[in-house]
C-alpha cells in the first residue's frame, strides 16, 4: 500500500502515528511524509535524520511558515498540498485532527478537505485523522471537538523505536508531568493499548474508507 502522512510540523508524524508508520514500513508498505512547515530551526535540522529513521520513500517539505498559516489563503495552501498528493497518489492518508488547539493543524485540515475529494483523487481509499498529544487533548471541551477513536493500531513491537525517534526532537520535549514528555507519551500509549488489550497502541478516527 502507498501511504502518505501529513505532518504539519516536524514531530507531528512521530507523536501522532510514529509507531504505525514503523509497523507499516516493516510490512512492506511505501511510506511518504509531507512536512507542511519546517518548524523551528532545531526541528528543521533533524528532518533528514527523522526521515532516515523511518525509511521514508519520499520526504517532502513545503516550507510554509510555522505559526503563520492562518495568514495564508487556502487558495495558496490547497494547490501545494494537492500537487504532492497527485504526484504520490497515496491509497491511504494520515492527517491532522480537525479540532487540534494549534491553528496550523486546523488550517491544514481545512486544506485537506479540498485536497482529498473522491472525484478528484479517486486513488485515495482511506483517511485516518491522527491524535497528537498536547494538541488534540487541549482542544476546547465542546462536543464537536471530542476525539473519538474508532481505529487502533497495536504498536507494542515498535513503541521503543518511536520513543528513540521522538527523543531527537529535544527542543519540543518537556519534563514530567507536562503533556509533551516521554513519560506522558508512554502513559498515553499504554492507555490506548489497554483499550485493545495490548501493551502500546496509537488511536485514529476513520474519516473515509472505500472498499
Amino acid at each position: 500500500m502507498n501511504i502518505l502522512v501529513i505532518s504539519v510540523h516536524p514531530d507531528d508524524e512521530t507523536l501522532g502515528c510514529g509507531g504505525t508508520l514503523l509497523k507499516y514500513k516493516e510490512t512492506g508498505n511505501k511510506i511518504s511524509c509531507l512536512y507542511v512547515t519546517d518548524g523551528n530551526s532545531m526541528q528543521r535540522e533533524v528532518i533528514p535524520e527523522i526521515s532516515d529513521s523511518y525509511g521514508f520513500d519520499q520526504s517532502i517539505q513545503l516550507g510554509l511558515p510555522e505559526l503563520e498559516l492562518d495568514d495564508i489563503s487556502l487558495n495558496i495552501i490547497i494547490p501545494k498540498i494537492a500537487d504532492v498528493i497527485n504526484s504520490l497518489k497515496p491509497e491511504q492518508i494520515l492527517i491532522p485532527n480537525r479540532s487540534d488547539v494549534h491553528s496550523d493543524h486546523r488550517k491544514v485540515f481545512q486544506a485537506l478537505t479540498a485536497a482529498t475529494k473522491s472525484f478528484r483523487y479517486p486513488f485515495i481509499k482511506k483517511i485516518w485523522m491522527c491524535e497528537v498529544i498536547s494538541e488534540t487533548d487541549f482542544a476546547p471541551t465542546l462536543p464537536e471537538n471530542v476525539f473519538m477513536p474508532n481505529v487502533f493500531v497495536d504498536i507494542s513491537d515498535f513503541f521503543e523505536k518511536k520513543i528513540q525517534i521522538l527523543s531527537k526532537f529535544k527542543s519540543e520535549l518537556m519534563s514530567p508531568p507536562y503533556t509533551r514528555s516521554i513519560d506522558t507519551v508512554r502513559a498515553h500509549s499504554r492507555y490506548r493499548g489497554s483499550q485493545i488489550n495490548v501493551n502500546y497502541a496509537e488511536a485514529f478516527m476513520l474519516l473515509k474508507e472505500i472498499i
